[in-house]
């Protein structure tokens, strides 16, 4: 099975190439090194099984897969404040452009997020029934 792993240099998107390749499926791993680092994925290159493409997701991507994997995004408050259009570029085109994809090819999708979604929550963790605490007119 061939596998698109957006945002695969970040932290989770490295794990899961990893544990895919490990798992013999072919990856394709994107990232465009904003918040990701390709020491995260170097001693994923000698495999066979594991391609790596620099690549912002925010632009079309065109490539043939089976599922899609769309982690792309700077999560990290300190990276969102600092460069707010490229994440908000990278949240919606980004997830646009996988769901094109996904829907182009009848390829699986998985869409993560973040805990940043739930604000400034006063449960920790936050379980799925939880509406958060979000001030509309916060940095977010």
């Amino acid at each position: 099975m061939k596998v698109l792993v957006t945002g695969g240099a970040g932290f989770l998107g490295s794990h899961l190439c990893e544990r895919l390749v490990l798992r013999g499926h072919d990856v394709l791993c994107v990232d465009n090194y904003v918040t990701g680092s390709k020491s995260n994925i170097d001693h994923l290159r000698d495999y066979t099984n594991f391609e790596l493409m620099r690549h912002d997701v925010a632009q079309p991507l065109y490539v043939e897969v089976d599922q899609i994997y769309n982690l792309a995004c700077p999560a990290s408050p300190v990276h969102y404040q600092t460069d707010p259009i490229q994440t908000t570029k990278t949240s919606i085109y980004g997830a646009l452009n996988m769901l094109g994809l996904a829907k182009r090819l009848q390829a699986r999708i998985l869409q993560a997020s973040t805990s940043e979604v739930y604000g400034d929550p006063g449960e920790h963790p936050q379980p799925e029934s939880y509406w958060g605490n979000v001030n509309p007119t916060g940095t977010r």
